[in-house]
Formats: structure tokens, sequence, C-alpha cells
């Protein structure tokens, strides 16, 4: 690490978070760790803090960020989210990727290979999302068929992706049912892996009975999904409203709330690479965007957009004092700052003093975005170890 900017993740803290969360929802035999998009930015290397803690299957997007896992991770099974192109067959067996089949044609082709060794797959059906999957219900049955004829492939598992939490919404309950329709006349007894549910249905509903399998995701990084609940006039006319939703539409029982104790583990820092003292009228970075109202110090960081550092998070703390984010250039950010800042001092972007959700709500954007911007270019450091890219 030679620039001093650094992503800090601490390890004890994702193990606590996935201890509570099988111990709260202790009927799932499969935990899949979705740690697609560099493990929301944590870097893969936390698949192996992952799995100590309990993890027992992994979610990727691709087969590169698959084949990213198995540097770490040589033997947990690894579900590739998205379909794999079976001219990369050999890989695909090479590095122990369970494939999503999303389609009968996409059975077909690989129905068609000539490999030794045997392959896992999972089939993706749509139940209203309209991104991926199996939309209907004689497709499925073919597809089924079709890979159950071929004894090089196994068909571990059956799933679908739910686009609400269907705690205000009806979509969630028409997207279940839909997945039971397609169920019927399914043998799940040969399937043994059925997932529906991500992080904050986990957390909003009751867990299916031919459910075996859940996607944990944001959850393992630190966020619970409890839903806030107004107090007073206000409170009270909210729920009415929303009582009133469910009834009628039917609406299946939530839990808008939950005592998980979790904890995020993702701190961005960096430090005070340069000081300078300016006069008033004097302006700072491209196009003199700022001028100066009065005598001011400007302090540099080596931090910029190209690292995922945006004006709109606002502040960065020094020795716990908030300061004025001014410019952001591609490697280097400017800020206000006062007399009490010094050279090489440690400046955190967000972490202790500015939470994770105050640098979500200042960049109008959720957890999930903040910390994918965050670029490899800035390594990860775990507790001793530095992880380079």
């Amino acid at each position: 690490m030679y620039r001093k900017t650094y992503v800090e993740i601490d390890e004890e803290r994702i193990k606590n978070n996935i201890r509570e969360i099988k111990k709260k929802y202790d009927n799932y035999q499969y935990y899949i760790g979705v740690v697609k998009g560099n493990a929301y930015g944590h870097g893969v290397y936390i698949t192996k803090v992952m799995k100590e803690a309990g993890i027992n299957y992994f979610a990727v997007s691709s087969l590169e960020e698959a084949i990213e896992v198995r540097n770490y991770d040589r033997d947990t099974p690894i579900l590739c989210l998205e379909p794999i192109d079976p001219k990369y067959i050999e890989d695909i067996l090479k590095y122990k990727v369970t494939v999503t089949i999303d389609s009968f044609s996409l059975a077909q082709l690989y129905h068609a290979l000539k490999f030794k060794g045997k392959i896992k797959v999972h089939i993706k059906l749509d139940t209203g999302m309209n991104r991926l999957g199996i939309k209907r219900k004689e497709e499925l049955h073919q597809t089924i068929k079709l890979l159950e004829e071929n004894h090089s492939f196994l068909i571990e598992g059956i799933y679908t992706h739910l686009a609400t939490t269907g705690v205000y919404d009806i979509y969630y309950d028409r997207q279940v049912d839909t997945f039971l329709e397609f169920l019927q006349g399914i043998d799940l007894e040969k399937i043994p892996i059925v997932h529906i549910g991500r992080s904050l249905t986990l957390v909003n509903h009751a867990k299916l009975d031919m459910v075996t399998g859940i996607r944990l995701g944001i959850i393992l990084y630190g966020f619970n999904g409890s839903l806030p609940i107004s107090s007073g006039i206000r409170g009270y006319v909210s729920e009415a409203k929303r009582k009133h939703f469910l009834k009628k539409y039917h609406v299946s029982e939530t839990v808008r709330q939950n005592d998980l104790k979790l904890k995020t583990a993702f701190s961005l820092y960096t430090t005070v690479m340069s000081l300078k003292k300016i006069k008033r009228g004097e302006f700072v970075g491209y196009g003199a965007k700022f001028i100066a109202k009065e005598d001011n110090f400007i302090a540099t960081i080596p931090i910029g957009y190209a690292d995922g550092m945006s004006k709109s998070l606002k502040y960065v703390s020094i020795h716990g004092t908030k300061y004025k984010i001014i410019d952001v250039c591609m490697d280097m950010t400017m800020l206000s700052v006062d007399s009490y800042v010094n050279l090489h001092d440690k400046v955190e972007i967000f972490g202790n003093t500015i939470s994770i959700r105050e640098a979500t709500n200042n960049i109008g954007e959720n957890a999930y975005h903040l910390f994918i911007r965050i670029t490899t270019r800035v390594p990860r450091v775990y507790k001793e170890i530095e992880i380079k890219y």
C-alpha cells in the first residue's frame, strides 16, 4: 500500500453477522453467501472468513467471479447466477462451478456437449421480475426431462428472484404463488436446494416449507433490514393505511423490524498529503469553482473519482471533526480545513465518525452502490493482511 488510501475490513464483524443470522434463522440447510461485485466491495478474500463462520455455498455473477473465488476457496460450491456460455465447459468443470439454466434452449446447448465429468445445475424460474428465467411451466418440465436424460448433469437446485420485499406491496405474494405453481408436479425429493429468498425477504417473511436455501447478500455486510416505524399521530395514520392495504389485497403477514445485532465492516481511510494556506479570492481546483471567501486552509488527500470518491459525500472526518469536501479530481480531493489539521493526518471518508448510513444519505444511494463504487484501485486491508489488486 503506497498511497495510504485503503478500505479497512473488520473480519470479526462479518463472522459475528453470519453467526447472528444463522442463530436467529436456523431452519435452512444452505446458507448461500452472495459475493458478487467483489463481495459487495469487501474483497473476495472475505470468502475465507465467511466459510469459517458457517456459509456453505457461494453465489457469484459470472464465471470470472467464480474463478476469483477459487483463488481463496477450492471446495465450497459456487453458483453462477448468470447463464454461462456452454463453450466454457472445460473451465466450468475445472473450477467446479454450478451452472444456472434459465431456458430450455440453453439446456439443449449443454445437453449436446460431450465431456467427462458431472456438472451441477440450478434451474432459474422467472416468476415476474422479467429478467432471467423460465417463464412457462411446460418449458420447465421440458428442461428437467432433458437434463435428467443426460447423466452428465445433476439438477441440484431450483430458484427464482424476488423483486420486492412484500412489506408494502402485492408483488412478493404474486411471485411466491407463481413459484409454487411452477413446482406442482416436480419431485423435490430429487432437488435438494430450493431457494427463493434474499436478505430482505429473509427478515420480512417466514420460511416456506419446501425451501432449503437462502441467498444472503447485503445482510452479511451489516444491514439487518429493519424498517422504521413512525410514532405518534403520523405513525398511527400510517399503520392504519398499511393495515387497510394488507387487508384489501390479502397481503401475507410481514415483519418490519427484527433484533438482529449486525455491524458494518467497511471503512474507508486516506491521509493528508498536502496543506496550503490560501487567501480570500483565491480559487481551488478545476474550473475555479471554489473561490475562498476568506483566508483558508486547503488539505489535499490522495483519493479521487477514479477510486469512487464523490463530492456528494459532502464531508470527511479528521480527528473526529467533519471537514467539507470542496473539489474532487480523478486522483485527489481537496478539503476546506482549519489550523488543527496537520500533514499526514489520518482521514476517514466513512467509518466510525461518518457512518455508512450518513454517507448513503448524502449521496442519495443505498449501501450496495456505496460499497461497489469504491474501486479495486483501493486496497482492502484485513487486520494484518493487505490485499492488493
